[in-house]
């Protein structure tokens, strides 16, 4: 069995794919349009101008792999969950968080804990929470 986090954007999941490919190395393994659909949408489905938008995408970030889409029908909001990153130095959680953090909002910084010598929380500029944590 395999749990796998699935995202949503609000019409910028492309532009937030680009920023987990830059920030974290994150590499894009697939990205369809809903144009690229290889059969037609339900009536009523795409609303007009999302056809270019992203129907599915596919991330790989590090060991993991992260999904994605525009939703065309609700205005997402990452609400309840975080992404954890785990890194292996602290150097690699310095960078990784300020990157992260870059027109977001920290919620708690990179500092020491009882069980990592880093370990800190934000919100990146798309709103996704991420969890930076080295592991001890």
């Amino acid at each position: 069995m395999l749990v796998q986090p699935y995202l949503f954007f609000d019409g910028r999941c492309e532009e937030a794919m680009e920023f987990y490919r830059n920030t974290l190395g994150a590499e894009v393994k697939l990205l369809m349009r809903y144009k690229d659909s290889p059969e037609p949408h339900p009536p009523g489905m795409v609303p007009p101008g999302f056809e270019n938008k992203v129907m599915h995408a596919t991330i790989r970030i590090g060991d993991s792999q992260v999904m994605a889409a525009d939703d065309c029908h609700s205005h997402p909001a990452f609400q309840g969950f975080s992404l954890s990153l785990t890194v292996p130095t602290e150097a690699d959680a310095d960078r990784l968080f300020k990157a992260l953090a870059v027109s977001g909002q920290v919620h708690m910084p990179l500092s020491k804990t009882f069980f990592s010598p880093k370990f800190g929380m934000l919100a990146d500029r798309f709103g996704v929470a991420w969890m930076v944590y080295v592991a001890p």
